[in-house]
């Protein structure tokens, strides 16, 4: 099992005294040197929200609209309460460049924790990761010779599992969300959710390249460790449109699943 290198300690973003969000590499996506990955934005969206809401209720659904490119260089991130009752809350995020331009939209649900005790519950074991085996990060290209979000993240596979095309599962350990601040568990599973299409590629993007432009989270448990799995397929269609289907797991079991909607385009 790999350890975490120096790299992967350096956080993926860090505050200005503005209030900006500026990228570290870690957050640099895989098709532009400028951009960040969706997966560590997500997380931002996740912490305004749950900052506007409040630790009595967590975050349950997260629906994120992808509009243009985030830039490394600046964002900022604004929640507002939508509903807030005794049992839910509801927010409305944005996030915009330094030029306010409006990069993503994103809509979150929240309910009230209760202590019920011990409930009928359905079993499902997490994929082994005592058994896992290091393995590449599942998409081997980058259009871009810096240093990004793959070279920032420590990738595990079962044991003879698929580390080719189609689905596959894979561990992952990513760095922390912002730096000087431990992120919440949803916060910090959000890197992962954003993977799905890029682990469950069914052509090489030399083949056919593939973006997502959404991605809903639906949660029902908060994670406890800090390795995370995202067992994933992706359906692509002729139309040009296909959607990335996962379930993620802590090492205790499932904690909810990933959609992404996906558009696909061959290449020039």
């Amino acid at each position: 099992m790999s350890g975490t290198s120096e790299q992967s300690r350096q956080a993926y973003f860090q505050l200005r005294d503005d209030g900006a969000f500026v990228g570290n590499d870690p957050a640099r996506g895989p098709w532009s040197a400028d951009h960040c990955h969706a997966g560590p934005v997500s997380g931002l969206i996740v912490r305004a929200a749950e900052t506007e809401v409040g630790p009595e209720k967590m975050l349950t659904r997260l629906t994120v609209d992808l509009l243009r490119p985030q830039p490394l260089a600046g964002l900022r991130v604004a929640a507002e309460t939508t509903r807030h009752t005794k049992t839910l809350a509801t927010t409305r995020v944005t996030v915009h460049d330094l030029d306010d331009r409006l990069c993503a939209t994103a809509t979150t649900m929240h309910l009230a924790r209760r202590d019920l005790g011990p409930v009928p519950n359905v079993a499902v074991a997490p994929p082994r990761l005592e058994n896992a085996v290091i393995g590449p990060f599942p998409i081997g290209e980058v259009r871009h010779d810096l240093p990004g979000f793959a070279n920032h993240s420590d990738v595990l596979y079962p044991k003879g599992g698929n580390q080719g095309a189609g689905p596959k599962i894979v561990w992952m350990r990513v760095p922390a969300l912002l730096e000087g601040e431990e992120p919440s568990p949803i916060q910090a599973l959000c890197p992962l959710a954003d993977c799905g299409n890029g682990i469950s590629w069914n052509a090489p993007t030399r083949e056919m390249g593939f973006m997502n432009t959404d991605l809903t989270v639906q949660i029902h448990r908060e994670p406890v460790s800090d390795w995370l799995a995202s067992e994933s397929v992706s359906h692509w269609q002729s139309s040009g449109i296909g959607m990335s289907q996962s379930v993620l797991y802590d090492t205790e079991g499932p904690v909810g699943t990933a959609l992404q909607t996906i558009i696909l385009f061959p290449p020039a």
